[in-house]
């Protein structure tokens, strides 16, 4: 008796996105104040590590330009070391429109891929390789990084820390938000957190990605603000009444680390349901998705979804399943 299944669901066009956040005016920090275009940088007079958030690495996530925006306005300065405050693709993130939010996530290719340091050397070209060289610089100086990020598919919010145990440290020591997951990255490139400063097992510089919620919602601005607050004031990078959002109580963090990165290899992938990322698939070898004529089915029970994506070009990674670790 052949096994009766889900008839798999692709969807054929984007749905409409609204976009509930007014676009920040950022036009007043595109010189930055220390020698790159949309940098900021402050030093203390008491020594320290230099702590760096970064937004719109996408252009197209302005949640993150946004708290950016208000912790310059605020006037917000670090009580020890260096904090820096960066916009990323600024090329990208200025021809953003609420209208069409999802075209602008960059100009040639996406900025969170291109951080392998034979690609930065090498002869390659692009708008987002011009961006990455311009501010290397600023990233090989420093010690801690937080790299702002939002979702376009439904999602819970979580914190990734590719693969060393320093950067999974640091990120259950933020708390907000709560699932950490561990991963190895993506097949079409090096994301900033795994910049060889930071992806080195045996160094002290770490960085850690925060997927913050959905791209254009209040909520994901004020759960930003809050990882903010709690990996400065957690640093000690700041003084007790910086211009940061009150930190909140929140339950104790949840650790998971992804075991299988599935890759569409075909342009017909597609999930046998709408899933949403965070949803736990309790039984081993459940089907999830088709991938041409191959099943794509969970290896072991209790299987976390980490942000799958409905819609998914061949060759980028459709979904990433992971193991709780407590």
């Amino acid at each position: 008796m052949r096994e009766q299944r889900d008839a798999p669901r692709r969807p054929s066009t984007l749905p409409v996105f609204p976009v509930n956040i007014a676009v920040p005016d950022i036009r007043r920090w595109i010189a930055g104040n220390c020698g790159i275009s949309g940098a900021w940088s402050f030093v203390a007079k008491a020594a320290g590590p230099h702590v760096a958030i970064t937004a719109i690495v996408h252009g197209n996530e302005i949640a993150g330009a946004v708290v950016l925006d208000r912790l310059l306005r605020a006037g917000l300065r670090p009580a020890r070391g260096r904090l820096s405050l960066v916009f990323g693709n600024l090329d990208a993130f200025q021809r953003f429109d609420p209208a069409d939010p999802t075209a602008t996530r960059f100009v040639d290719e996406d900025l969170n891929r291109v951080w392998d340091r034979e690609l930065l050397e090498g002869p390659q070209r692009s708008a987002e390789l011009r961006r990455a060289r311009e501010l290397r610089p600023l990233i090989d100086s420093v010690d801690v990084l937080v790299d702002l990020h939002s979702m376009l598919w439904a999602s819970e919010s979580l914190i990734l820390t590719g693969e060393p145990e320093k950067a999974a440290r640091f990120a259950l020591s933020i708390g907000v938000p709560r699932m950490v997951v561990a991963d190895s990255g993506h097949v079409g490139g090096r994301r900033l957190i795994d910049y060889a400063r930071f992806a080195a097992p045996d160094t002290e510089p770490t960085a850690v990605l925060v997927e913050a919620g959905d791209h254009w919602e209040p909520e994901t601005v004020a759960r930003m603000e809050q990882t903010c607050a709690r990996a400065l004031r957690g640093l000690g990078a700041v003084a007790e009444d910086a211009p940061l959002a009150m930190i909140e109580p929140v339950p104790p963090p949840r650790r998971a680390r992804v075991t299988h990165t599935v890759t569409a290899a075909t342009r017909s992938f597609t999930f046998v349901r709408d899933f949403r990322g965070g949803e736990v698939i309790r039984r081993r070898n459940t089907l999830i998705a088709m991938d041409g004529e191959e099943e794509i089915r969970t290896p072991h029970d209790d299987c976390l979804l980490v942000m799958p994506t409905p819609m998914v070009p061949r060759g980028h990674t459709a979904v990433r399943l992971a193991r709780f670790l407590d």
